[in-house]
């Protein structure tokens, strides 16, 4: 019975076809029926947000990152729809999948890195190794340096999946507690009900949250880099 709670983590197939591809161009569609042209109140709200948005994760860094700001705005937007997917019925949350949110790490935690072998090697390779380390203990900094380094990634991706899984899988625990005991327990079944609608609300602002954190993370990477 438990692992039954673990299948709305598996991809969904119709036909042969999985739905990971449609779920991964639903923020390309939205972008696209977008008229960039229309001046209204929604269109106006959403600019303001977005220079908002942009501002605030581009904060940490120095006038020579601001060129990333695109990469940045458009990943965030990209991990929002995904993220927000999965609180819809009989839909699918693909960022729950961590070879997925490694898919997104990897890639940008190298870039970072690779901008700062490029622009700034010598100060790059000096976060290896603090300033004034005595000597003796320059091979064991060096090594857990190099591992805290290469554990960025991961980390991004675990964090990702691990929060988007744990709220998802509460909120199936919780939702299948109400439709058993709704007959027979209905005061209990009512209250759980009620946490039920407040999680929902919960498991929005995670996926907001985590969002931020993702992009607002791999912006410190590239802070060190440039």
């Amino acid at each position: 019975m438990a692992m039954n709670f673990f299948d709305q983590f598996d991809i969904p197939y119709i036909l042969g076809t999985p739905l990971v591809i449609p779920a991964l161009l639903f923020p390309v569609l939205m972008c696209l029926t977008t008229n960039r042209f229309l001046k209204n109140r929604h269109m106006t709200i959403q600019s303001w947000l977005l220079n908002k948005t942009t501002k605030q994760l581009l904060e940490p860094i120095n006038t020579i990152g601001h060129k990333w700001a695109s990469m940045f705005l458009t990943l965030f937007l990209m991990l929002i729809l995904l993220n927000t997917l999965g609180l819809l019925p009989y839909t699918f949350t693909p960022t729950t999948q961590l070879s997925m949110n490694m898919a997104f790490a990897i890639p940008a935690w190298l870039m970072t890195i690779l901008v700062g072998l490029r622009n700034q090697p010598t100060s790059s390779l000096g976060h290896l190794l603090p300033e004034g380390t005595p000597t003796p203990l320059i091979p064991m900094l060096v090594l857990i340096e190099t591992v805290s380094l290469l554990i960025r990634p991961i980390a991004l991706g675990v964090r990702l999946t691990a929060n988007l899984t744990a709220g998802h899988l509460l909120m199936q625990l919780i939702s299948t507690a109400v439709l058993t005991i709704m007959s027979s327990m209905t005061t209990t079944a009512m209250m759980a009900l009620i946490t039920l609608m407040l999680l929902t609300g919960l498991e929005m602002a995670v996926a907001l949250i985590q969002a931020y954190v993702f992009v607002l993370l791999l912006t410190l990477y590239l802070q060190e880099n440039i």
